[in-house]
Parts: structure tokens; C-alpha cells; sequence
């Protein structure tokens, strides 16, 4: 990987010596400057990942520099170095683009870890571009968020059978995109140029099932004035992607096994057989081989629909991809918003890492556009995250002393994500702290906590 780029900026040889010997024994290349002019000549040579610069220089304060490095490039990242008696500019730097501020004089590992919060945001925007850009060269192709070895593998295979015409199986929990993943199978196949037709079996009864699968033909029930096609028909020389598949009743399930066999369909009140040349794609949520078992899906269905199968895993199990995700929902819903916001704080990144999402990447992006509706600040909080979520705050030992909370309020918190990561089973939250029930109980009353 190519190390990052960084430029110090400070009109005091002493000073920006220090900074960039520091930053370099990160294994940052560090350019140097002496000022502001001599900093915009080195924008002009090359690209930075990030700037640090003193706010007080003679020849071109921070803020003016800040404003014209912006101009040159407005991904690169910024940090003031900063006197006590000018942090009330350094803070309206902050407003107009500026990653953060150090303090003078400021521990070297303050620097450490702001730098690297500030590469970390660029490399994510930075990812996010490129993956857009991806999108963009597939002519329109969906785009599935994420760098994970796991979402490589679905991706992986997706490419593999997206040639040929097998049936696909798409299982995994909800909200994990298995229907996206279907999307992204059409756009890679021969059928690229047809429909993508969708469906969820669950949401209708079966009257209602076999009529938008199979269409119906004039007169067939009260209120069928003409004929009309079914999806099936509809999605003709293309995809059929049924949703819930294992929501679909047993009667239903003779029917669509007839088609796949037959590659033909008959309208509800007709008799004549109509060809259909489609690609069945399937998902559910469901283990269908329990559901066989129990007598409640048709083995021989399972086995067509079947073909290959392939697994989306749940968010959890691909939290690497957390950051990238919430990136990629936050400048989406902050453009529609019109909003301009550098992102997460870092309490609120560490919450949403640490969060299992039972509703997957669906909860994450409905999170992100709630935060970004209720962030009245540059930074989305903890504060702006639903209020269990809220509760869940992973306090480390960095940041600085306005940072630190009180004791009383810590253990409060900590008991209040105990009890969330415990699903609020009491009697297993005492025991992941340690106490029994009993001691539970009085602290959340003492706390207030609702149970």
C-alpha cells in the first residue's frame, strides 16, 4: 500500500523540523514548508493526503490557507496547530472544512491519532469514489458496498454463473441485499438488456400470487373487463427475481414447478399454453431444507430453484465494511439534505462497529438517514443515533479531559449496552456484568433505566 502524503506547513524552521520528523517516524512522506506561498507552490507540484498547519504564520494565516488548498484539492484533509488565544478561529476553520485542531503545546500522540482519523476519512471517501466509479463503467450496474473478503466471494460467484441460464438461490437473513445481489446477476448476464422482474411471494394471498404470476385472461373473475399478462410473461427474455420464495403456498409451488419444467404458462380462466423464456431467481430468509423437511416447501422445487446457491452474510459478519457503508449512506443523505457534514465522530463510529444490526445493511442506512435528518452540528454524534443505539457508547482512553464523562454517568451507559447487547435479558446481562439479578434491578431503578 502507498503511504500517505503529507504536507507541514509552519513559518518557524524549528517547529515544522519536529512535525514532519514525527509524522515521518509514522511512516508518512512528509513534504515541508515554510510558510503559506511556499505550501501552494507544493500543492501545485503534487496531491496531499493531508495538510498540517500552524494558524498564526506572517505571510498567510491558516485560514486563508485553508481556503485556497481547498480550492486546489477539496478531498484532501486539514489540521490547524493552534494557540490557546486563536482556537475560537481554529473552530470556525473547523466550520469551513477543516479536519480538526491541535492545541499548542500537544502531546505527539494527539497528532498521532488525529492523523490518522483524518487519512482514515480520506481513504473512505476515496472508496467510496472509486466504487462509484465502478458502478458507472458496468452502464448502470447496482453497486454492492464493500471491500470484505465475504462480500468479494458473493461477487465472485455472482460472476461465475451470470453467463449461463442455471437457476440461482440467493439465501441469507433480511436486509442483507439479497435482492441487490440478484440485480447485479441481471446486469452481468446475457440478459442484461430484458426486464428485471421482482416479486415478494409473502405479501400476497394466493388468489392474488398465481394472478401476478400467471396473469388472466378476460372474464376470468368479476372485474377482469381485458386480459393482462402475468410476470412471468412480463419479464420475458429476462430475470424473475422471487423474493420470500418460502413464503410461497404449496399449490403455488405445483404451479411454478410446472413452469420451470415446462417453460410455459397458463392464465388464470384460460386453457392455452403460452411459452415463456425467463431466468428464475430466487431468495428467502428461510432454511429450505428445514422447511422441506418439516413438509412445508416441495423437495423437487428446492432442488430446481436450487441450482446454485449463494449466501449474502449479515453485516455483522463483515464489520470491516461498517465504515464504508456509513460513508457512502451519509454523503448520499446529506446531498439530498443538503447538508454539508464531515461525517462520524468517532464515538459514533464506534457505536455503529460495535452495533449487530439485526436488520443488516437496510438498519444501517435507515440509521445513517435518521442521524443526518437530526444532526444540527458539521459531525453526526452519538447523540443523533436512535436511542438504544445511543445508549451502547464504547468510551477508550483517548480524546481530551472535556471529553471524559463522569463515573456514575459511564456505568451508567456501560449497564444500559450491557442490557442492549444481552437483547435486554436481564438474567443474562447480570451475568455478563457479573452481578445477580437482584443488583440489576436496583441499579437500573437507582439509574432510572428503562427495563
Amino acid at each position: 500500500m502507498d503511504k500517505a502524503r503529507v504536507l507541514v506547513v509552519d513559518d518557524d524552521p524549528v517547529s515544522v523540523r519536529n512535525l514532519s520528523r514525527l509524522l515521518e517516524k509514522e511512516g508518512f512522506r512528509v513534504v515541508s514548508a515554510a510558510g503559506g506561498r511556499d505550501a501552494l507552490a507544493a500543492l501545485a507540484r503534487r496531491p496531499f493526503d493531508l495538510m498540517v498547519t500552524d494558524l498564526v504564520m506572517e505571510d498567510m494565516n491558516g485560514l486563508e490557507l485553508l481556503a485556497k488548498a481547498r480550492e486546489k484539492d477539496p478531498d484532501m484533509e486539514v489540521i490547524l496547530v493552534t494557540g490557546f488565544a486563536s482556537i475560537p478561529t481554529a473552530i470556525e476553520a473547523v466550520k469551513e472544512g477543516a479536519f480538526h485542531y491541535l492545541e499548542k503545546p500537544f502531546r505527539p500522540d494527539e497528532l498521532r491519532l488525529l492523523a490518522g482519523r483524518a487519512l482514515e476519512k480520506r481513504r473512505l471517501k476515496r472508496e467510496v469514489r472509486e466504487l462509484s466509479a465502478r458502478l458507472s463503467d458496468r452502464s448502470g450496474e447496482p453497486l454492492m458496498i464493500g471491500a470484505s473478503r465475504a462480500i468479494q466471494d458473493v461477487l465472485e460467484v455472482i460472476s461465475q454463473v451470470a453467463g449461463t441460464d442455471v437457476n440461482v438461490l440467493f439465501t441469507g437473513e433480511s436486509g442483507t441485499g439479497k435482492e441487490l445481489a440478484a440485480r447485479i446477476l441481471h446486469h452481468r448476464s446475457k440478459r442484461r438488456d430484458g426486464p428485471f422482474v421482482a416479486i415478494n411471494c409473502g405479501a400476497f394471498s394466493e388468489g392474488l400470487l398465481a394472478n401476478e404470476l400467471f396473469g388472466h385472461e378476460k372474464d376470468a373473475f368479476t372485474g377482469a373487463t381485458t386480459a393482462r399478462e402475468g410476470l412471468l410473461e412480463a419479464a420475458g427474455n429476462g430475470t424473475l427475481f422471487l423474493d420470500e420464495v418460502g413464503d410461497m403456498p404449496p399449490s403455488m409451488q405445483v404451479k411454478l414447478l410446472r413452469v420451470l419444467q415446462e417453460k410455459k404458462v397458463i392464465r388464470v380462466g384460460g386453457t392455452r399454453e403460452r411459452d415463456v423464456d425467463v431466468r428464475i431467481v430466487a431468495a428467502t430468509n428461510q432454511d429450505l431444507k428445514k422447511a422441506v423437511a418439516a413438509g412445508l416447501f416441495r423437495q423437487d422445487l428446492w432442488f430446481r430453484l436450487n441450482v446454485v446457491a449463494i449466501r449474502v452474510p449479515p453485516l455483522r459478519e463483515r464489520r470491516e465494511d461498517i465504515p464504508l457503508l456509513t460513508q457512502a449512506f451519509l454523503s448520499r443523505a446529506a446531498e439530498r439534505a443538503g447538508k454539508n457534514l464531515r461525517g462520524m465522530s468517532d464515538a459514533a463510529s464506534r457505536v455503529l462497529s460495535a452495533y449487530d444490526f439485526p436488520g443488516n445493511v437496510r438498519e444501517l442506512e435507515n440509521i445513517v438517514e435518521r442521524a443526518v435528518a437530526l444532526c444540527q452540528e458539521e459531525e453526526i454524534g452519538v447523540g443523533n443515533l436512535p436511542p438504544g443505539l445511543a445508549g451502547m457508547e464504547i468510551y477508550s482512553f483517548e480524546g481530551t479531559d472535556q471529553e471524559i464523562k463522569p463515573l456514575r454517568e459511564m456505568e451508567r451507559d456501560y449497564i444500559r449496552w450491557v442490557l442492549e447487547r444481552s437483547g435486554r435479558n436481564k438474567s443474562k446481562a447480570a451475568q455478563l456484568l457479573g452481578i445477580d439479578r437482584a443488583s440489576l434491578w436496583r441499579h437500573l431503578k437507582k439509574e432510572q433505566i428503562e427495563e
